[in-house]
């Protein structure tokens, strides 16, 4: 049985339509990179499978149950956990409050401060800290580490890499992988494809608010994905 189910869902913000009647599932422990370019819908999906996105039609179904009148935090209470664009940290609370205050909220599990701390080593020294004072990267990890605290079944990672360094990227990456060889169910926003594919067992591309190619990491090249990133596909399409 898949542990997410996505029937036709159509969301739109005021007369725009942001998603258009996309349909997918995912198995327990799949990773699905989610891309497109800016617009495409990705943002508003991953809002509206965690509840923070009221859709205008069709349904969210996780783990059998349909959950698409849920509010956010009884999604998080079933194991659906967010981590924004942008982070949306506590900047004013401490790293160990942000975690802490997380933890408080979810479902009991693996995930701990002792775990979190294990997974992301470069915000022990920064524990008392003010989250507004951390670097990108640390801001990043400690999003992450947030969302973990909830002990999701179905983690949603919206634009990892967003407005980090190089090297502060591959420091979150490196810590994601344990997380990724676990068998947590994410779904992942990246714009770098190169490392949209590496991680992840399935790809979708949006465009438009729909898919405009869907299929296992593997089988997709570079190439056919750029392509249907930029609607190049249709062109083709018409000329043949």
């Amino acid at each position: 049985m898949s542990i997410l189910k996505i029937d036709q869902l159509e969301c739109r913000h005021g007369l725009l339509v942001a998603v258009r009647g996309i349909s997918f599932s995912l198995a327990e422990g799949e990773i699905l990179a989610l891309v497109g370019a800016n617009g495409a819908g990705k943002t508003t999906l991953l809002r509206t499978i965690a509840g923070a996105h009221k859709p205008a039609a069709g349904s969210v179904w996780f783990d059998g149950a349909d959950v698409t009148g849920l509010r956010a935090h009884k999604r998080v209470q079933r194991g659906i956990a967010l981590v924004p664009e942008g982070r949306r940290l506590f900047t004013d609370m401490t790293v160990e409050e942000n975690l802490k205050v997380a933890g408080a909220h979810g479902r009991k599990g693996a995930w701990n401060l002792a775990t979190v701390l294990e997974a992301f080593p470069q915000l022990k020294p920064k524990l008392k800290a003010r989250a507004g004072d951390l670097s990108g990267g640390q801001q990043q990890a400690t999003a992450i580490g947030r969302a973990l605290m909830t002990n999701p079944r179905l983690l949603l990672l919206d634009e990892v890499s967003l407005g980090l360094s190089p090297l502060a990227v591959d420091q979150v990456y490196a810590s994601l992988g344990g997380l990724m060889g676990s068998g947590t169910t994410i779904i992942i926003v990246e714009q770098d494809l190169s490392r949209a594919i590496s991680v992840s067992s399935r790809v979708i591309c949006m465009l438009e608010g729909a898919i405009a190619l869907e299929g296992a990491s593997t089988s997709l090249d570079r190439e056919a994905i750029t392509a249907a990133y930029f609607g190049l596909h249709r062109q083709s399409e018409h000329a043949g």
